[in-house]
Order: structure tokens, then sequence, then C-alpha cells
């Protein structure tokens, strides 16, 4: 079982703080999208290798209306489509709120798509008019490993990249 270990929060303060700073200095001007999501899986996952395993967006299909596909990511496959409420990520997309899940094993509703996955957090992502456009999900081999730190830093992140 992996060991519980929570970053002090002035380090993932930092961190968050650096990145963000990154985030924006790499994607000033950018406006497409796929660029943008792209862009911030990677400096993210650098940012915090030894707590981000997986890193990635699931995008809204506008085709099907209630599917998100898999996206711009770093890490093992992931799965290609969920539903919206199934797993993290699609109770993330129906109910517009982030998710926070300690241990994915207790979780009912979770999706294995890699067993290795001990925690998660998972961001709803808006463009500006407000329209869902994805979700943000990060998946770590730590128990407990994401707080109300990395929930306000990542909101904040993507609010700032797609809908600021």
């Amino acid at each position: 079982m992996p060991e519980m270990t929570i970053e002090a929060a002035p380090e993932r303060e930092e961190g968050y703080k650096l990145a963000q700073q990154s985030i924006k200095a790499v994607l000033e001007g950018e406006t497409n999208c796929i660029a943008k999501m792209a862009t911030l899986v990677s400096i993210l996952a650098q940012t915090f290798p030894d707590r981000y395993f997986w890193t990635g967006f699931y995008i809204l299909d506008d085709t099907r209306g209630d599917e998100l596909v898999v996206g711009p990511y770093q890490g093992t496959l992931g799965c290609l489509r969920i539903k919206f409420g199934r797993g993290v990520c699609g109770i993330a997309a129906e109910s517009g709120k982030t998710q926070l899940v300690a241990d994915v094993h207790s979780h009912d509703n979770h999706i294995a798509c890699d067993g290795n996955t001990m925690s998660e957090i998972v961001v709803p992502v808006y463009d500006a008019g407000g329209s869902l456009i994805a979700v943000f999900d990060v998946d770590s081999t730590n128990l407990a490993d994401f707080n109300e730190t990395d929930k306000l830093w990542l909101e904040a992140i993507m609010r700032d990249t797609f809908s600021g």
C-alpha cells in the first residue's frame, strides 16, 4: 500500500504559484483550447512529478452532450469516454463541482482506469460564457494526496486559463 504523505502547505503553495506564473507566461496570447490544455498538463505534471501520477483533461463531447472524451494528458492510458454521473470525472461534469477523493477504492462510483491510482481531484472547466468545456483530472498513487490547497489553486488556474 502506498505511503500516506502530504506535502507541506508552503511547498505546495509555492509549486502552484510557480506553475501559474509559467502557464500565464507560456500561454500569453494563445487562443487555441487544446494548446492551452496540453501546455497546462505539461507544466503541472512537471511541477508535481511525485504527486501527479495521471494529469489530464476529459473534454465535453459536443456530439453526445452527456459524455466526456479523453483530451490532452500525461500518464498511463486513460479512459477513452466517460458518461456524465459515472466515475469521479462524470460526477464533476454533472454536478459542476470539484471532486476531492482521498481513497478512490472506497468511492462507490470510481472508474479504475489504472489500479495504481489511490486518490484523485477533478475540477470542472468552463469557458468565458460559463459553459462546461471539460474536466481537469489529477490522480495520485498516494492516499489523501489532495486537499483544499490543491482545490483552490486548480480552480483558479482553470478559471484564469479558460474563462478569464
